[in-house]
């Protein structure tokens, strides 16, 4: 089990991880994607551990897929429901993740609508000192590391399942297509996928990808992260090796950003036709949840030649067992 390059404490963002990082991350899920193959499918490595996953807002992949995975690596596990919790009495978050420390939490899974929550609870749990590591499992607009990681995965694992690593997406093309603006998994992806050298092209109207959106990058690693923004889809997926689409995120929407789902389909929509403009072997991504006939055609979406969807949510899972055991026993050898 490859952990001698991990030393963080918490995983809160993508934009700062390094090359190293990465492959530590796609090799461990590597390992642990051969264990769920197995008819037994639990090892012991976070045996006598707590993860608890505080999910403020509603989700049904990213929870459902952390509970697995720590279930999968025999950790005990506490579910958080903001509907149901002290908080509609007047509780507050940090109130709420003391909590859980006091029952003996070791790894905090934190979900909510506003960016920064899982930041501020890593920081108070390091001002308390103790050794309470914090997943960001999608936090606002911000970033929701788990999803880009899976994703990553997915895609490695197609090109060379033995051996994953993040230098087998470097010169491919990469169109990521829909609501970026809200879109804290393009944020992700974002940092992963020019990390590793792939040419990133974002394609949505202009009411969904600002102009001001190429900033995201960093001044300071620019030169070296290929990002380009396309306000029609086909220069975004001209020669694309894959095409990662996104939810029209219609609860994040302020103001009205569309003429109607039927025009975006229309222009933005993702359908065989549309693909002929790729490469051949192209494949297509969607974090989920779907709205089928908007993002994507349905008969795309369940098309095992090109759709990769099924195999993101499969991916997920050994993502989040990665990343629950290098945050929880990251120095134990072995699974």
């Amino acid at each position: 089990m490859p952990t001698s390059t991990w030393n963080r404490h918490h995983v809160l963002s993508l934009a700062d991880f390094t090359t190293a990082e990465y492959d530590t991350v796609l090799q461990t899920a590597a390992s642990f994607q051969e264990v769920l193959s197995r008819r037994t499918k639990k090892v012991p490595s976070l045996q006598g551990q707590v993860v608890a996953n505080l999910f403020f807002e509603p989700s049904t992949r990213t929870r459902s897929s952390f509970e697995l995975a720590a279930k999968r690596l025999s950790a005990d596990t506490l579910n958080f429901a903001a509907a149901t919790s002290s908080m509609t009495k007047g509780e507050t978050i940090l109130d709420t993740a003391k909590t859980y420390l006091a029952m003996g939490t070791d790894i905090m899974v934190i979900r909510h609508r506003e960016a920064g929550v899982p930041q501020a609870i890593a920081q108070e749990m390091d001002r308390l000192g103790v050794r309470v590591s914090v997943l960001n499992a999608g936090d606002g607009q911000h970033e929701h590391p788990s999803q880009a990681l899976l994703d990553l995965f997915t895609i490695c694992t197609l090109i060379d399942p033995n051996h994953p690593h993040l230098e087998l997406l470097k010169g491919k093309k990469i169109a990521i297509v829909g609501d970026i603006l809200h879109s804290r998994v393009a944020r992700s992806n974002i940092w992963s996928l020019t990390a590793s050298g792939a040419q990133v092209h974002l394609a949505a109207p202009p009411t969904l990808l600002p102009k001001l959106f190429a900033e995201y990058v960093c001044e300071e690693k620019a030169e070296s992260r290929q990002l380009f923004l396309h306000w029609q889809l086909e220069p975004a997926l001209q020669d694309a090796d894959f095409v990662m689409t996104l939810r029209l995120q219609k609860e994040r929407m302020t103001a009205h950003l569309l003429p109607s789902l039927r025009e975006y389909h229309q222009l933005f929509g993702i359908t065989r036709t549309k693909l002929q403009l790729c490469k051949s072997n192209v494949k297509v991504l969607h974090p989920g949840p779907v709205n089928r006939g908007v993002e994507i055609s349905s008969d795309l979406m369940d098309d095992p030649e090109f759709s990769l969807i099924q195999s993101q949510v499969t991916s997920g899972i050994a993502i989040r067992m990665a990343l629950l055991y290098l945050l929880g026993s990251g120095k134990v050898s072995g699974i």
